[in-house]
C-alpha cells in the first residue's frame, strides 16, 4: 500500500473498520458497457490498482453481471490481493439477497468480498424490509459469519430522509452498518442535501462516508458551471473515506489519478466561490436527475430483483 508522500494516491480510515483505503475509488459499472472493449476495463482495473488505488466499486445488477465479470477477470494474478473490494445486491428478502450474494462471488472469482452493500435503497419501505427476520440483512449477516464478507453497508442516490430513515431503522435493529454511499458533489449541497442531511450523522457515528456521483455520469459538466476536476476536488475536501469515478477509458483514469496525486483540500473561500457558480443551476435538481427522476432507478425498471415480501407480511394481508 503506498504511503502518503507528495507522489501518492493519499489514503483514508474507512471509518471505524480501522481499514485504509484510496481516496478515490474506481467505480464498477463503466467497466462492462457495451462501448467499452473488455480488455480496456482489465487495463483500466490493473492501471488503477497498480497506480495506487485499492478499492474497487462494483454490484450484482451493473450491466446484466458484465461489470463483475471483467473485474473478476482483472483481479486475477494477485491483484485481489491488493485491493478492498466491495459490490451490491438487490436483494431485499434473505433468500433473493444469498442469491445474489453467491453469483457475486462466482462472478468476481473470489471466497470473500471485503464490503457488500445494500443497493438503492431510494423508498422508505427499504429499510424495513431489508431488517424483516427473513430479509436481506439476516442473508448478510450470516454470510459474514461464514466468511463470504467483512463489511456491511448501504447506498442509495434519491433523499437524505431516506438514508436517515435507514439509519434510524438499523439502529431500531440493534445494527449499525460499517458504510454508507450516497450522492456527494457541487450541486447536492443546494438541494436535497446529502451533504447538509446525511453526511453530519456519519461523521457523528464514525461510519464510512462513500461519495458518488461526484459528476452525475457527466450530467453536472454540461451546467456549463464547474469542471471535472473541480468535481472531483470539492467531493475530495468533504471527510469522505472514498470517492468512487467511474472510468471509461485510460485518459479518465490518469485524470482521477492525477487529481488524487496531487489533490489539497479546498479553503472555505474556495468552497464558497464554487457554490456561489453552482447555485442557480443546482436549485431544482435539473443536474441530478438521479434525484427527480426514475432513469437511474434500476430496481425500479427490474422489481424482482428485490425477491417477495417477507412470509410475516404476506399472512397480514386480508384474504
Amino acid at each position: 500500500m503506498p504511503e502518503n508522500t507528495a507522489d501518492a494516491i493519499p489514503y483514508r480510515l474507512l471509518g471505524s473498520t480501522g481499514e485504509r483505503v484510496s481516496a478515490i475509488g474506481l467505480g464498477g459499472w463503466h467497466l462492462g458497457l457495451p462501448t467499452v472493449a473488455e480488455q480496456l476495463s482489465l487495463r483500466i482495473v490493473r492501471s488503477a490498482i497498480d497506480r495506487g488505488l485499492n478499492f474497487m466499486d462494483n454490484s450484482w445488477d451493473y450491466n446484466e453481471g458484465a461489470s463483475e465479470i471483467r473485474m473478476g477477470k482483472a483481479l486475477r494474478d494477485g491483484y485481489r490481493d491488493k485491493t478492498f473490494l466491495m459490490t451490491k445486491i438487490d436483494g431485499r428478502s434473505k433468500r433473493e439477497a444469498t442469491r445474489q450474494l453467491d453469483e457475486s462471488l462466482r462472478r468476481l472469482q473470489t471466497d470473500r468480498i471485503d464490503l457488500v452493500q445494500h443497493h438503492e435503497v431510494i423508498r422508505f419501505e427499504d429499510p424495513h424490509r431489508i431488517f424483516d427476520a427473513e430479509g436481506a440483512n439476516a442473508a448478510l449477516l450470516d454470510a459474514r459469519t461464514q466468511g463470504k464478507l467483512r463489511y456491511i453497508g448501504f447506498t442509495g442516490h434519491k433523499d437524505p430522509r431516506i438514508h436517515l430513515h435507514t439509519l434510524e431503522v438499523a439502529r431500531e435493529h440493534g445494527f449499525t452498518f460499517d458504510t454508507v454511499q450516497m450522492p456527494l458533489n457541487v450541486m447536492d449541497a443546494h438541494y436535497r442535501s446529502f451533504e447538509k442531511l446525511v453526511l453530519p450523522e456519519l461523521v457523528k457515528q464514525n461510519i464510512g462516508v462513500l461519495g458518488m456521483k461526484s459528476m452525475a455520469n457527466g450530467i453536472i459538466l454540461k451546467s456549463g458551471t464547474v469542471t471535472a476536476v473541480e468535481c472531483l476536488n470539492y467531493a475530495l475536501s468533504l471527510p469522505t473515506s472514498v470517492v468512487i469515478s467511474g472510468c471509461d477509458s485510460m485518459e479518465v483514469l490518469e485524470q482521477a489519478l492525477e487529481v488524487a496525486r496531487t489533490f489539497r483540500p479546498m479553503s472555505a473561500s474556495q468552497v464558497r466561490a464554487i457554490l456561489a457558480k453552482t447555485k442557480a443551476a443546482a436549485a431544482h435538481g435539473e443536474f441530478e436527475l438521479f434525484k427527480t427522476t426514475s432513469i437511474f432507478d434500476s430496481t425500479a425498471t427490474n422489481p424482482d430483483w428485490l425477491g417477495e415480501e417477507s412470509q410475516r407480511v404476506r399472512k397480514m394481508m386480508p384474504t
